[in-house]
């Protein structure tokens, strides 16, 4: 590893397990110290423990993003521990049912809203106060190719997953004077704790090699392939970079989604 984030001080939601976990591993790696949150109490010691870091480099704090008080507290939590907050990946999230639209769910899409949504905004909200009176920072945000194409996710789930892009565009334009930059990852389809029913469901009925095969790359993504995306995003090597939206999806948005085509 090359410290790319050394002394750079990071929160990450939705750090037990999946993507998130993935990028504290990578992150670790790369010198950053961590302040990771998830609402899973049990599942966030195990990521901590397979950092190996020096107690002093890495806190764990148990967090719903669905919850403004508890945001704020994690943001407070990280400047209290390390002075500052440089990197803030908003990760956590969940899926949704994919009923079809005159049978959905008002409490559903609230649910999914409340934690997709509004936890990312909630995040820079705090984050990005702090930043901006450092005047340095970069948010990375996790949104998906659900929110770019539609057949990647149900309805709930993928228009919160839009919103994400769209509010990663209009905090960059109102955190770029500051020298904050923020951008989104889109993942395409990759093997979470999220994705978990689905990768067990083809497994059972012996189609486990159908997954991902409708992408131009013929395969599912690893974790480790976002965190990696991530890091680039986070990293001084995207210091001219702000506002996007990276797919990373092995293609899957750069072709055609034609009706009953995509799963």
């Amino acid at each position: 590893m090359t410290g790319r984030l050394d002394n750079k001080a990071a929160i990450i939601t939705g750090a037990g397990s999946g993507i998130g976990r993935a990028t504290a591993q990578r992150f670790a790696r790369e010198g950053a110290r961590l302040m990771l949150a998830d609402r899973n109490a049990d599942a966030l010691a195990e990521t901590v423990a397979s950092l190996e870091l020096d107690p002093q480099q890495v806190r764990a704090r148990p967090t719903d993003v669905s919850v403004e008080a508890d945001v704020d507290a994690l943001v407070n939590a990280a400047l209290e521990a390390f002075g500052r907050v440089d990197i803030l990946c908003n990760n956590a999230g969940i899926s949704s049912s994919r009923e079809p639209a005159m049978e959905q769910d008002a409490e559903e899409w609230q649910r999914v809203l409340n934690v997709n949504l509004l936890g990312v905004v909630y995040g820079m909200k705090y984050a990005g106060r702090v930043m901006a009176e450092q005047r340095s920072g970069a948010i990375v945000n996790t949104a998906s190719v659900a929110g770019i194409r539609a057949g990647a996710g149900g309805n709930p789930y993928s228009a919160s997953k839009a919103a994400v892009i769209n509010a990663t565009m209009t905090a960059a334009c109102d955190l770029g004077e500051y020298g904050v930059r923020v951008n989104a990852v889109c993942p395409g389809l990759t093997e979470t704790g999220m994705t978990k029913p689905v990768f067990d469901y083809a497994r059972n009925i012996g189609k486990e090699q159908k997954l991902g095969s409708r992408c131009e790359l013929r395969r599912y993504g690893r974790p480790e392939e976002l965190a990696a995306a991530i890091l680039f995003l986070a990293s001084d090597d995207a210091s001219y970079i702000t506002g996007q939206a990276l797919a990373v999806d092995g293609g899957n948005t750069a072709s055609l989604n034609m009706p009953g085509m995509k799963v």
